[in-house]
């Protein structure tokens, strides 16, 4: 989220002192660097601050997080029509995963650090203990998941009768991941007190559509963008081709010693792949993290933090983390497996060409994964149905990625992946490729259960 100073101003935008924040926020925005809005914060800041409800829509990396952030502290911080402060939640900020609420969390931290409030963070992998003593000492602004935030009240550890200021953040995304009952469950127990909405979200799909119109009050629905506008960065190169499954992580291995290649994101479909092209790069020598379900969230918040400082400049993860990583400088994204759907796809290289940024993504088809790529290309209009095949010693590859000649897919004696220790039951040792070794383990599990049925069943 935190953008540098020059590729803001670069823009002719106002900045949020013009657009009317307060002055304790500007300057800790300020003092981060940032002056100027993007277009959509321009465009909802004027609405936002007046309490009016509206969804927000915009690809990701945008600016959705000021664009929703900024007026929420204002308004908690200094609106008579919101009730005084008092320790209690005045404003409430959902987001569909662990990273992303973890994101959000710290971007409004550094606007509020002026702020006479508290912001905190409650989401799953935490224990209860630790986040039932944050709340006690003062949660003037919740941001959290629908799963945590929900068992809280119900417990009643939580109470939302003074929320004045609601978001739902990636509203799309909570609906694939089956949030939705889990949402209107959280809107009913706002009670019926007056309070603003924002919705923000990349798609708008039926459902969200649907979503809006029952709790928001006559929302203004603002694009920050034409309706006709590419739905992927146009400051993104993509780069796509067909690779043999075999050859993949040497493919790898090359597309990461790319001229100007920093930080990048590799994405895959199963936490099990993405455990095992971890530890392969690792073998080849790269500095690298996991973030995946098999991790516990000490051990993916260390690998984000890592990604983050720049201590690793790879990052391999499942989807789970596509929304939840706001680094502006991701310089390539690589999808070493297709998608699922063209959405995930978008969300995916959203990771890079951010907030005046390039970037390249570069998507390895297998050919396995042809028709799911068709899918993709279709509905995203990319125009590249049938790419190209190339292998990890093709000159095709190396020409188009600026990989210099001769380079070996490897770079050093082998590492090892940050992350920490795995949760039992994680792929320890296996490869991308190695069916017969997950067969083998699958047999083993099987003799043990027969041999023991009461720890059999246990993962």
């Amino acid at each position: 989220m935190l953008a540098p100073k020059s590729s803001r101003e670069s823009r002719e935008s106002p900045t949020f002192a013009e657009l009317g924040v307060a002055v304790e926020i500007c300057d800790a925005l300020a003092d981060n660097g940032i002056t100027h809005t993007f277009a959509i914060q321009e465009l909802t800041l004027p609405i936002a601050l007046n309490g009016q409800d509206l969804i927000g829509q915009a690809r990701t990396g945008m600016g959705k997080t000021y664009g929703f952030g900024v007026p929420l502290l204002d308004r908690v911080f200094d609106d008579a029509d919101i009730p005084e402060l008092d320790g209690t939640p005045r404003a409430l900020v959902i987001a569909p995963t662990r990273e992303l609420a973890i994101q959000v969390s710290g971007d409004l931290q550094v606007a509020a650090a002026n702020l006479p409030l508290s912001v905190i963070t409650l989401c799953g992998g935490r224990p209860y203990e630790e986040q039932i003593k944050q709340i006690n000492a003062g949660a003037d602004v919740v941001v959290g998941t629908p799963g945590r935030l929900l068992d809280l009240c119900q417990k009643k550890h939580l109470s939302f009768d003074q929320v004045s200021v609601l978001v739902l953040d990636e509203a799309d995304e909570m609906l694939d991941l089956g949030f939705l009952p889990d949402i209107e469950k959280i809107l009913s127990l706002l009670h019926g007190n007056p309070h603003q909405t924002m919705l923000f979200s990349a798609t708008m799909p039926g459902p969200i559509v649907t979503l809006a119109r029952t709790f928001l009050d006559q929302p203004v629905h603002i694009r920050a963008e034409s309706a006709d506008a590419q739905q992927t960065h146009a400051s993104t190169r993509k780069v796509t081709f067909q690779a043999h499954r075999m050859d993949k992580i040497a493919v790898l291995g090359k597309v990461l010693q790319a001229h100007g290649r920093g930080r990048t994101i590799i994405f895959t479909r199963t936490k099990r792949s993405a455990a095992a092209v971890a530890e392969e790069l690792a073998q080849r020598g790269f500095a690298v993290g996991a973030v995946h379900g098999d991790m516990d969230q000490k051990a993916r918040e260390r690998s984000l933090d890592a990604f983050r400082d720049g201590t690793v400049e790879i990052l391999v993860a499942t989807d789970v983390a596509a929304r939840g990583i706001d680094i502006d400088d991701v310089t390539h994204v690589i999808n070493y497996q297709v998608p699922d759907d063209p959405m995930t796809f978008v969300h995916r290289i959203g990771r890079t060409g951010r907030a005046g940024h390039t970037g390249t993504a570069v998507t390895l088809v297998g050919y396995d994964e042809l028709g799911k790529w068709q899918v993709i290309n279709d509905e995203l209009d990319l125009g590249q149905a049938e790419p190209p095949q190339w292998f990890s010693t093709s000159p095709e590859l190396m020409e188009a990625l600026d990989v210099p000649e001769g380079v070996a897919d490897t770079v050093g004696p082998p590492t090892k992946v940050l992350g920490g220790p795995r949760r039992s039951g994680s792929p320890r040792g296996s490869s991308p490729r190695g069916e017969s070794t997950r067969s083998a383990r699958a047999s083993r599990r099987t003799r043990s259960r027969k041999r023991n049925p009461r720890q059999g069943g246990r993962r």
